[in-house]
């Protein structure tokens, strides 16, 4: 196992050198700076082979304070010595021999052991230890991190679970904008996942491990009716369980359908029928006797092949190929082209409506266009029209969620060396609230 002997972040290097020749000096004072740990000091040092840096440290006060009744005490009951690990010096594994000793407080008679800042009691590492292998764990991944021999697998889940109870309280108390979305922990199963997100900090608030009304329900509550009343918007896709949550608990709060969903569903539809058509010409051209009509058919299966990105993409972003192959795809379909420009429109629309009113009369101008062509998503329009005309009045949308839920997904994939939910849900927490 390595571990580490930190001296001085900043002058690693420069100590290194300095650190043979002091050891062959014996100058247990410039040792004791280098570790630099405010409760002890360095009485002896030695090194093992195969092992590391052993430095055997005592205490720099002679009494402790009882935790108790607060009485200092002088009187030493018994010493307990053990080793603990440390920051590596180098290359060398660094441990400490340290003596937590338990004196018998003077005016309640009872033992205790005493305080020291720098190791948590029942830990066989430094705190600073631990705070360096989290830092690691959250820029990759346990595996990675334990593969280095430092700290096992089981002391790092231990340093997560200690690090996720020192985490400040989570309860947002000036939160205004609130972003519900969920990710799936398991694709393809359907287990999903509730996210909680702080649009105005980009901050997750809380990972539940299901979507359930309860249970949001019952974290919502924890949060208390104050905070509830006190947000004024909430952002979510298009489901009616996060609408009737909101409208159940925050009094003060718009319900805001998120753009990017009502976009999602849009884009849905059009390549469904991209796919029918393309489906349709397949069947024709196996079923056309003439070779005139077979070549027909051939040249508008070649102009919807490949099209399902020049259609889908916001045509701004396309490039050139994908343009020249969108205006294939238009001269051949002329379904195609109508549903693309409505697509196009009401992206449009989004981008560049600052106003409630000017929103509603846009986007019912858009819907009576669009009946034709989108059915499923007019519909689906209208039943959310409310909270869908609510982007307009401060472009509130949950595109940080979706950035969030991004990343939450990255630590999913590398958290094979997570064995449970609370594990995950804790790594998560930690990536936005853990102090660097």
């Amino acid at each position: 196992m390595q571990v580490t002997f930190i001296v001085s972040y900043k002058y690693n290097q420069f100590f290194l050198g300095a650190f043979t020749v002091m050891i062959h000096k014996n100058d247990t004072k410039i040792l004791t700076e280098l570790l630099d740990l405010n409760d002890i000091k360095v009485i002896s040092h030695r090194l093992h082979a195969g092992i590391g840096i052993i430095l055997q440290t005592e205490s720099k006060t002679l009494n402790a304070t009882c935790p108790n009744c607060g009485t200092k005490s002088h009187k030493l009951h018994q010493n307990h010595r053990h080793i603990i690990k440390d920051l590596p010096f180098g290359d060398k594994p660094v441990f400490l021999e340290i003596n937590r000793r338990q004196f018998k407080c003077r005016k309640c008679q009872k033992p205790f052991s005493e305080y020291l800042d720098f190791v948590r009691k029942k830990r066989t590492y430094t705190k600073r230890l631990a705070h360096k292998t989290i830092q690691e764990v959250l820029d990759s991944d346990i595996h990675s991190v334990a593969s280095k021999k430092i700290v096992t697998t089981e002391e790092i889940e231990r340093m997560l679970k200690d690090a996720s109870e020192e985490l400040p309280n989570l309860k947002p108390l000036n939160l205004k904008r609130l972003g519900l979305d969920e990710i799936a922990l398991i694709k393809g199963k359907g287990n999903y996942c509730a996210v909680l997100v702080d649009l105005d900090t980009s901050k997750l608030i809380a990972i539940l491990g299901d979507r359930t009304q309860n249970l949001i329900r019952k974290t919502l509550l924890e949060w208390g009716r104050e905070l509830l009343e006190q947000i004024q918007e909430v952002s979510i896709d298009l489901w009616h369980g996060y609408k009737s949550l909101v409208t159940e608990l925050m009094p003060n709060a718009q319900v805001v359908a998120d753009r990017f969903h009502v976009m999602t569903q849009i884009n849905k539809e059009l390549d469904t029928q991209r796919k029918k058509e393309k489906r349709n010409v397949e069947e024709l051209i196996k079923k056309a006797s003439l070779a005139s009509k077979k070549s027909e058919y051939e040249v508008i299966l070649e102009g919807l092949k490949n099209s399902k990105y020049p259609l889908l993409k916001n045509e701004d972003n396309l490039n050139e190929e994908q343009v020249n192959k969108l205006i294939q795809v238009k001269n051949v379909s002329p379904i195609l082209k109508e549903m693309h420009e409505l697509k196009e429109k009401i992206r449009k629309i989004f981008n560049k409506t600052n106003d409630w009113y000017t929103g509603v009369f846009k986007l019912g101008m858009w819907l009576s266009k669009a009946k034709k062509y989108f059915p499923n998503s007019n519909n689906t329009i209208i039943r959310w029209f409310d909270e869908i005309i609510a982007y307009f009045d401060n472009g509130t949308t949950s595109g940080m969620v979706e950035g969030i839920n991004n990343k939450l997904k990255l630590i999913k994939r590398s958290g094979y060396g997570f064995r449970n939910f609370e594990n995950f849900r804790v790594r998560c927490l930690l990536n936005w609230h853990f102090n660097y």
